[in-house]
């Protein structure tokens, strides 16, 4: 599998985004209009907020990779550039999902090959760090449960109040991610999110377990899809 929007040559990806900007327009103009001549200007507000933190990926990921801040690893698993001796991991962006998930496979496929996704990444970041055992790396995800964050290295810490505004403020964004990942409507249970965290080392001394579930999921995905 791959990322189908940078599969296209440029052209092309720039009428993608014309094309997602000129239809968010089209739903975002009437509704602030409307806001206007009723003077419940809480509908433009939440119109306008919504539909941008559902687009905002669509441009913010393809210019960040451009720019080298974000860097995928797998084709579900980026992360920042290294700052301070931490490195902060992301899953997959709803415009991630769109691009790299096939429509035909059910919902247990796509969280297995979700996963599978970050495992991969994982994998490749412990490689790229493994002489640097003291880098710390930190995610928050409500996808991977606590038991399986632990047994492959990492320790559960409290989620920042700044993170949970974020989760909060991007809840239709993240909505339609989790319906992707599950192929049917799904609301995500955000107060079920969680952040992780671990140096190389203890990853490190994880790895071979990591390995061997990041190839019994691929094993399951090639017989399933």
């Amino acid at each position: 599998m791959n990322n189908r929007f940078y599969n296209k040559n440029k052209k092309e990806q720039n009428r993608i985004l014309i094309v997602i900007a000129i239809c968010s327009l089209m739903i975002i103009s009437p509704l602030i209009i409307i806001s206007i001549y009723s003077g419940i200007y809480l509908i433009g507000i939440l119109t306008f907020s919504i539909t941008l933190s559902i687009i905002a990926p669509f441009f913010d990921m393809p210019s960040l990779k451009k720019s080298g801040r974000m860097i995928y690893y797998s084709l579900l698993f980026i992360t920042e550039k290294p700052k301070n001796g931490l490195i902060k991991i992301h899953g997959g962006t709803l415009f991630d999902y769109y691009f790299v998930i096939e429509k035909k496979m059910n919902g247990k496929q796509r969280t297995d090959f979700i996963i599978q996704q970050y495992l991969d990444g994982l994998l490749r970041l412990i490689q790229k760090y493994e002489n640097d055992k003291k880098m710390k790396i930190q995610g928050t995800s409500y996808i991977i449960n606590k038991r399986t964050a632990e047994k492959i290295g990492f320790e559960i810490v409290e989620t920042d109040v700044l993170q949970k505004i974020i989760l909060i403020c991007n809840y239709f964004n993240i909505l339609i991610s989790n319906s992707i990942a599950k192929n049917k409507l799904s609301f995500p249970k955000l107060n079920k999110t969680k952040t992780f965290h671990a140096e190389v080392s203890q990853l490190l001394e994880q790895k071979e377990y990591i390995e061997k579930l990041n190839k019994s999921l691929k094993s399951t995905i090639a017989s399933t899809v």
